[in-house]
């Protein structure tokens, strides 16, 4: 028995069980969401899109140089605001040309630089003199001294000023006149204290440190050169030799003299010396009275209305407004800018 052969047919339609392949797309555009796109409206879309990032980008630098400009004429007119104010405030707070009693302020440290220098007082000084409506110049006094040279310069020029224009000079003491402030105040033809106020002070004084037996203590060495056998005098590192002291004390008896030559000549007889008037003691008003070293007792506006017979009180002390103190920033940080420039320009490399 002949097993069944079994024989492998082709099937009659060739291509029947023959999956197709899919056809390549053929459309330019991209299909999203069920939404056909074609290539020209992406291209579009993108410089719409470009477009609206540019206008954006141009109208917040519009915005932020508005606000420059804005920030810029506000500061500017801050600056003219304040200049205007500081001018117009520099100088007699009220008109001048009627009878009046002038005043000029002595606050504070006596230092060259500040508003009780020499410089900016004998200004001050010399405006109130020249007015023809001053009957007489008020020093409104309430300071703890400072530097012999500005409160000599000071007083010269009170007495000179006196002199020429032949008005009346009294001081006024608010809570303090010590050291260089009564050197001052003792130029004046009278000095009006309050029963508090503190008088007096007549010395001179130098001070300063010594460090030599902390350093060494601390195994620290002070290398200093100097070419003069006493340039390195008072350095705080270095010890002192008798005879850098004794010079030294020799120079502060000489300033002292000049100073209590000044008191006298300008209290005259009307100081009653004890051996503690020169010492460096201070009093209180009342007692300052009772030692010569003042008149008596009185305000400035008792001084102007009974005393001098003109209650119209002009100031016309000298202040750095905040105009001058804001020019001389602006010109401290241009300096400043100048050298640096400089510095770079000249830098080795």
């Amino acid at each position: 028995m002949n097993d069944p052969e079994i024989e492998a047919q082709a099937p009659a339609n060739p291509q029947a069980d023959v999956t197709p392949e899919q056809p390549a797309a053929t459309d330019s555009g991209a299909t999203k969401q069920g939404v056909k796109v074609s290539s020209s409206d992406g291209h579009r879309w993108e410089r719409e899109t470009l477009e609206k990032l540019a206008f954006a980008s141009l109208h917040e630098q519009r915005l932020a140089r508005r606000w420059r400009n804005f920030f810029r004429f506000t500061w500017l007119a801050i600056i003219v605001i304040v200049v205007w104010i500081g001018i117009s405030h520099n100088g007699p707070s009220k008109d001048g040309s009627m009878p009046h009693t002038a005043v000029v302020e002595i606050r504070g440290e006596i230092a060259s630089g500040g508003e009780a220098s020499a410089e900016a007082t004998v200004a001050a000084l010399r405006s109130a003199f020249e007015d023809e409506g001053a009957q007489a110049v008020v020093l409104l006094i309430n300071s703890p001294g400072g530097s012999p040279v500005q409160a000599g310069i000071i007083n010269d020029e009170i007495l000179r000023l006196k002199a020429l224009h032949k008005k009346p000079v009294y001081a006024v003491v608010e809570e303090t006149c010590a050291s260089a402030a009564y050197y001052i105040a003792v130029a004046a033809d009278k000095i009006f204290v309050d029963k508090a106020s503190i008088v007096g002070s007549i010395g001179v004084l130098m001070d300063g440190f010594g460090f030599t037996g902390l350093m060494d203590k601390l195994g620290v060495e002070r290398r200093l050169m100097t070419a003069g056998e006493n340039k390195g005098f008072l350095d705080p590192f270095s010890p002192q030799t008798e005879k850098q002291r004794v010079f030294a004390q020799t120079m502060l008896d000489q300033i002292h003299r000049q100073f209590i030559s000044v008191v006298k000549a300008g209290r005259g007889n009307r100081l009653k010396e004890t051996p503690e008037t020169f010492s460096g003691l201070f009093w209180s008003g009342q007692q300052a009275i009772e030692l010569g070293l003042a008149d008596q007792l009185g305000s400035l506006d008792f001084v102007a209305r009974e005393i001098v017979k003109a209650e119209e009180i002009i100031d016309y002390t000298r202040r750095e407004n905040v105009a001058e103190r804001l020019a001389k920033r602006f010109g401290a940080a241009i300096g400043e800018g100048s050298v640096r420039a400089m510095r770079s320009a000249t830098q080795l490399r």
